[in-house]
């Protein structure tokens, strides 16, 4: 997997927020998904893929873990996306999966370095 970045990149989705330092990494999503800008995924344990996050998966997808940066669509097949891994993020710009809330996603991120206002 390729390694962690710490760039400027160019807020263009609105979802970061606050000066907290901001790293990416790129990571495989999971085939068969159109996931926006601000979705928040998590990793599943057997393929080491990504997928929206939903609370009651139970792939280990259920863990919210990074934060997409741009729009992707991997609806053809698995495909390379950069994902946020540490800074400040707009709770209203986030795309949660069914059984999370703001509130659930925030607990799950924090101790990860993603904080949601």
């Amino acid at each position: 997997m390729p390694g962690m970045t710490q760039t400027n990149h160019p807020d263009r989705n609105g979802i970061s927020g606050g000066n907290f330092p901001r790293r990416y990494m790129t990571v495989t999503i999971e085939a068969g998904q159109v996931q926006p800008a601000g979705a928040v995924l998590g990793k599943v344990t057997a393929s080491n893929e990504y997928k929206l996050s939903a609370s009651a998966a139970g792939d280990g997808s259920e863990s919210p873990s990074v934060v997409l940066f741009d729009d992707v669509d991997a609806s053809g097949g698995a495909v390379e996306a950069e994902v946020q891994i540490s800074g400040d993020l707009r709770g209203e710009k986030l795309t949660i999966g069914t059984g999370h809330t703001i509130a659930s996603v925030r607990e799950a991120l924090r101790p990860l370095s993603l904080f949601v206002d």
